[in-house]
């Protein structure tokens, strides 16, 4: 009798959260024997957790990370925002973001996807036709692996509660309109603006 094999999913199984340390009462420096932790630790309040991405990359590969661990701490509960800059932007400008590229070009790492052993000079990626050869393996492989494209992921990200942001810099620097931009995005701010929202957040730059 044969087995029904499942689909991948596209947010991983990371296993049972782990349990916080107990807080005494107060806050306040306790000994170490009485509650399990360093002498002399302070315990603060908690507070919800928040996690902000920088993406900063336009190629298609370099699109997912971000996406993906998003997608994953919105299904941990977690307060999640993506801030768009430079390159990055092109994953939410309306002109770019369905067709971007992987290419061979500079990636010191590129091998054949079933023999690792087997590396690619990168300088193959410079031959005419080969980023487009690329870049159609690699969404092959996206899609058989039902892994959404990069418009259904941000829809994915937006309508389960995430933040989307764009850079100003970039914004002025490619003479964009708020008409060019993926609806989801809230809003265009600034570097400090940034600052100011990340604090007290875990950031990852992309």
């Amino acid at each position: 009798m044969s087995q029904e094999i499942l689909p991948h999913p596209i947010i991983p199984d990371f296993g049972d959260k782990p349990k916080a340390a107990a807080k005494p009462a107060g806050g306040s420096a306790v000994d170490g024997d009485a509650a399990g932790a360093p002498s002399g630790a302070v315990y603060q309040e908690a507070r919800p957790r928040k996690i902000c991405f920088i993406a900063s990359k336009g190629n298609l590969d370099m699109a997912y990370p971000a996406l993906i661990m998003a997608n994953a701490a919105l299904g941990e509960g977690i307060e999640t925002h993506i801030f768009f800059t430079f390159w990055g932007f092109d994953l939410v400008t309306e002109r770019t973001m369905d067709n971007l590229k992987f290419t061979m070009v500079g990636n010191t790492a590129m091998h054949l996807p079933l023999a690792p052993s087997m590396p690619l000079w990168s300088g193959l990626g410079t031959l005419p036709g080969m980023t487009t050869v690329a870049t159609k393996m690699m969404r092959k492989q996206l899609d058989d692996l039902e892994i959404p494209g990069v418009r259904e992921m941000l829809d994915i990200i937006v309508a389960s509660g995430g933040n989307l942001w764009g850079c100003k810099l970039t914004f002025d620097m490619n003479g964009l309109h708020p008409d060019d931009l993926y609806d989801g995005v809230k809003d265009v701010i600034s570097a400090t603006d940034f600052i100011e929202l990340s604090d007290g957040a875990q950031v990852i730059f992309v």
